[in-house]
């Protein structure tokens, strides 16, 4: 004869004891959200210092990381210009302004660390564009910002104490290839955008 094995309920963990690996988890992921934070948002000091910063006629901080020195040059008829170049470029809250200047070669920005980096783009035709380097896709920021040649573009650090992007150049950044605003002339080609064009030149 089989007689009908007991029915067993299953041992339930003291509340106290469940709470207490709840919190244990949370404990653990906070500590390991913090510890990622840390490491991958070092502070001004520390990114200027490991990257070799310096300080940029435009504002802000940059180094060039690249040069295509193993191809051919180009000349399009104001000198020889490597195919591309690259920089790191920063914005700080004691440098936080790029201001209004012209590059007559194609640049692509990306951004990587810090604060949002707002830009400001002026056309030849005078029509306006804003862009917001930075990680909060969902509030519209961008990862990268595409400028032409013969655009005039500002940027901007608005809070935080840095933003940290890169920038390739195509052709190859040269100096003599750049303008940087006179704010004279550029309230007399732009008058539209005056506020603009005063508060991202330099005073004369």
């Amino acid at each position: 004869m089989r007689f009908a094995q007991p029915c067993t309920k299953p041992r339930r963990q003291p509340v106290n004891k469940l709470a207490g690996l709840f919190l244990g988890s949370l404990l653990l992921a906070g500590a390991g959200v913090a510890a990622e934070n840390e490491m991958s948002h070092p502070d001004k000091a520390t990114v200027i210092r490991e990257l070799g910063l310096e300080g940029h006629v435009e504002g802000g901080y940059y180094r060039r990381t690249f040069q295509a020195d193993h191809r051919a040059t180009i000349d399009q008829g104001e000198g020889e210009r490597f195919t591309l170049t690259s920089i790191f470029y920063l914005l700080t809250d004691d440098a936080p302004i790029g201001h209004w200047h012209l590059n007559k070669s194609d640049i692509i920005h990306y951004y990587h660390l810090g604060s949002p980096v707002h830009y400001y783009l002026i056309h030849p035709d005078g029509r306006l564009e804003t862009a917001v380097l930075g990680s909060d896709l969902a509030a519209g920021h961008q990862l990268q910002l595409v400028v032409k040649g013969g655009v005039w573009k500002a940027s901007h650090l608005p809070q935080g104490s840095y933003g940290l992007i890169s920038e390739a150049v195509s052709p190859g950044f040269e100096y003599s290839d750049m303008t940087l605003g006179d704010r004279a002339a550029l309230l007399a080609q732009f008058p539209a955008h005056g506020e603009l064009i005063r508060a991202y030149t330099r005073e004369d």
